[in-house]
């Protein structure tokens, strides 16, 4: 997959693109992440990539001319995402709907914000992380990466990680535990010693539902069904949920 990003800091992104999963799938060819830096396409000697907006009012806007110049010298993989806080919300389903794809790019934002001529005439569509205004693009930028990446065949080694994540299947992921089984009192719940690994994931199933319901209700969009209610039966709640 490729992934191009336009960027006035580039180095924001690079350090941490190259860590961990990323930096791992990039280094086997998995992953061609392209970094941009639109100052390089800027034609004064102070490089510009902002203005005062018109109509006056605080900040400044970043210009058009360096980003058409841009993405007509590079040609990136389409569509072209512009982050904004104004974009469509960004979540799994649209991760695992770029993850099917053969790549996309995206333009990170600056100041009071970009001209909107950028978001008219030269992107595809408009994407937002959250509902929350960030300094610029690039958090969001690694937020998107990060999501996307982890979905390609072979990023991850465990393909099975990824099918048991939050919101895979419409509901939060179950809590996991790990050695030792005992720490100062606190111990694990029982039916995860038993050995029966049928047990395991019915259990596991009722911690997913009981935790999406306690947390994200709004993910629930129909009464529970009576297996559903069987299973939170089989397993009551146990010690604090958080």
């Amino acid at each position: 997959m490729r992934i191009d990003v336009f960027t006035i800091f580039p180095d924001y992104l690079e350090v941490p693109l190259g860590l961990s999963l990323l930096g791992r799938a990039r280094a086997a060819g998995m992953l061609d992440l392209r970094v941009h830096d639109l100052r390089r396409y800027t034609t004064d000697r102070h490089r510009s990539v902002d203005d005062e907006p018109f109509g006056g009012g605080a900040g400044m806007v970043l210009r058009a001319e360096p980003l058409f110049e841009a993405v007509e010298a590079v040609e990136p993989e389409r569509p072209l995402f512009l982050l904004s806080a104004g974009g469509a919300r960004f979540d799994q389903s649209r991760a695992r709907e770029l993850a099917a794809s053969d790549g996309f790019s995206m333009i990170c934002g600056r100041y009071e914000g970009v001209d909107q001529r950028v978001a008219d005439h030269l992107c595809d569509d408009e994407l937002s992380v959250g509902d929350f205004v960030l300094s610029g693009g690039e958090a969001a930028a690694l937020v998107v990466v990060d999501a996307v990446a982890r979905l390609l065949p072979g990023v991850m080694g465990n393909e099975e990680s990824a099918a048991e994540e939050s919101f895979n299947d419409g509901r939060l992921e179950y809590p996991q535990y790990t050695r030792p089984a005992d720490f100062r009192g606190h111990a694990i719940p029982e039916v995860l010693r038993s050995g029966d690994h049928a047990r395991v994931a019915r259990w596991r199933k009722a911690q997913s539902l009981r935790r999406t319901l306690a947390r994200r209700p709004d993910l629930v969009q129909e009464p529970l069904g009576e297996d559903d209610r069987a299973l939170l039966a089989e397993f009551p709640e146990e010690g604090p949920s958080r």
